[in-house]
């Protein structure tokens, strides 16, 4: 038995789960998710306790037990509470603001980027070097925070770029000014 497809998903009060055809929809207070379960993988609903279960020992419907529950998990964790990524800005004259409901961004690039968010996403700014991105879809917040983050990669020599918060970059060291003989 896999060891993530075999736990409990409880879920909390104010979500509602239900399947119809296979098809698992989510509903909380942050919104509604529906998602598509392989064939091979069963779900059974019992009061506030959701269990995923396979059909075969088959090695890929193994894999694809623990990962159908971790997504049903991850359904019933951002309708009640949502999921949040942070950016970082690092570089001299690297900067993002709000302009309504787009965020624009100074890179050191000749023009600013402008960035529109999908509508289930809110982001916000709360320093012009940090960048918050919010929504309770963890596979569309992971989609946008990767989105902002490829429109300037951090480079190994000073660390300049979009980073997330938190994350170590492998520098390097650069060339040196004068070999010695």
């Amino acid at each position: 038995m896999s060891r993530i497809g075999k736990k409990l998903i409880t879920v909390p009060s104010g979500v509602t789960v239900a399947v119809n055809n296979g098809i698992v929809t989510v509903k909380g207070k942050n919104g509604e998710l529906k998602t598509q379960l392989h064939p091979n993988v069963g779900i059974d609903i019992k009061g506030s306790e959701v269990t995923l279960t396979r059909k075969t020992e088959e090695r890929s419907n193994r894999a694809i037990h623990g990962t159908s529950r971790a997504n049903v998990a991850n359904m019933i964790k951002g309708v009640a509470e949502g999921f949040a990524k942070k950016l970082e800005l690092v570089g001299v004259g690297y900067k993002a603001e709000m302009k309504g409901k787009n965020l624009a961004l100074a890179l050191g690039f000749s023009h600013p980027i402008i960035f529109r968010a999908p509508d289930s996403i809110k982001i916000e700014t709360p320093t012009p070097t940090s960048i918050v991105i919010a929504g309770f879809d963890k596979q569309l917040v992971g989609l946008v925070a990767a989105k902002i983050r490829s429109f300037k990669l951090p480079e190994p020599y000073k660390g300049k770029g979009v980073k997330y918060e938190g994350e170590v970059l492998r520098r390097k060291a650069g060339k040196t000014a004068a070999s010695s003989k």
